[in-house]
């Protein structure tokens, strides 16, 4: 109580902004109206640019209603802002909005993506990855968005090994007098189980890979169809090149994610099998993953159909919206404090950048000192 009391003391006036998404078919939008409204009603300033919640289902209409002041453009909102929450990593034209005295709010993914990075340094704002703000051993702003991602991995790799999709004809959980089909999970964190969890379901026959005992047990639970095996190198090859659908759900914060399955292994694999790499946002964990868009979202390499879209949450934009407001409002509310970047534990290994420099210590091991 004491403690809320003194960052009451210390509030500040930020006014915070909250763009329209402009990457590819992403329908997501950071804060919804109802997360907006607790901001409001604490006496905080809120700007959203016209159109913004329209793919979540949610009106400007309804954002006016709570007290949000509504933006003709991006240009208008980033002029009149200091704190931006938004969904992606800004792209351009929104780079060019971005000043020195902003403070960027959003997934960034800055050890996969070097250029975006030392435009961000050059501007000299300050840079806080959701994906890097930790809360003990969790990472709370990530999980809402890697179990949605988790689910949809294999709804999509369910519909992609269907023939008329390139697939090789598998039904994940079979029938009487049929083979089950075979799922590879690489890693058992929240993306990682919620695939396990989708394609136990399914009936398939399901191996997950870990290095925790503790989540390998967590994925033994899940049926007497999940295998949960410690991940040994050799091991994971073997159960690849058996695999009808392989998900990559390998994560170290902040980091690269690490090449687990090589180009040669993908090439044991079936023809028709399918990859769905969750890791592309750090860069992948398999060899043959590149980043898509939900505009081309799939492509063959090595007879093998990928599913490497770097906004997978983005498909469906009104879940992932609620989800993700639940989680930030809390963190944007404890940004009004004056002294958040250096008391707030939660918030300080969320700051990769600040004045031109790297932060975060696993993004400055990543990518080097800037300059």
């Amino acid at each position: 109580m004491l403690r809320a009391a003194q960052r009451a003391v210390k509030a500040i006036e930020m006014h915070i902004g909250i763009p329209r998404e402009i990457k590819p078919l992403e329908g997501r939008v950071a804060l919804i109206p109802a997360a907006c409204a607790e901001l409001t009603r604490q006496g905080h300033h809120v700007s959203i640019e016209r159109n913004a919640g329209l793919l979540s289902g949610y009106q400007d209409e309804d954002y006016a209603a709570v007290g949000v002041h509504l933006r003709a453009d991006a240009r208008e909102l980033y002029d009149n802002t200091e704190l931006i929450v938004k969904v992606k990593e800004p792209v351009d034209p929104e780079i060019d909005y971005l000043r020195a005295d902003h403070v960027l709010f959003s997934y960034l993914h800055l050890a996969a993506n070097r250029e975006l990075a030392e435009r961000l340094l050059d501007i000299g704002l300050t840079a806080v990855a959701f994906e890097t703000v930790e809360d003990g051993f969790r990472l709370p702003l990530l999980a809402p968005m890697s179990e949605i991602a988790g689910r949809l991995s294999v709804q999509v790799g369910t519909h992609l090994l269907h023939q008329p999709q390139g697939g090789r004809g598998v039904m994940l959980g079979g029938l009487p007098a049929t083979e089950r089909g075979n799922v590879v999970v690489l890693g058992a964190g929240v993306a990682g189980g919620a695939a396990a969890t989708m394609a136990a379901s399914s009936g398939a026959n399901v191996t997950v890979f870990d290095k925790k005992r503790e989540r390998l047990e967590a994925m033994r639970k899940l049926g007497a169809n999940v295998t949960g095996l410690y991940a040994f190198q050799h091991d994971i090859e073997e159960a690849v090149s058996h695999a009808d659908l392989v998900v990559g759900a390998v994560l170290i914060p902040g980091r690269h994610a690490p090449c687990i399955i090589s180009r040669e292994v993908i090439r044991s694999m079936n023809p028709g099998s399918v990859v769905a790499d969750i890791s592309v946002d750090q860069g992948g964990c398999i060899e043959t993953t590149r980043p898509t868009t939900y505009q081309n979202p799939t492509y063959v390499e090595e007879a093998v159909v990928h599913f490497t879209v770097t906004n997978m949450p983005g498909a469906v934009p009104r879940t992932a919206s609620q989800a993700l407001s639940a989680s930030l409002l809390p963190y944007v509310l404890r940004m009004m404090a004056t002294d958040w970047q250096v008391a707030d534990g939660d918030l300080r290994p969320g700051v990769n950048i600040r004045s031109g420099e790297y932060v975060n210590p696993a993004i400055l091991e990543e990518l080097g000192s800037p300059g």
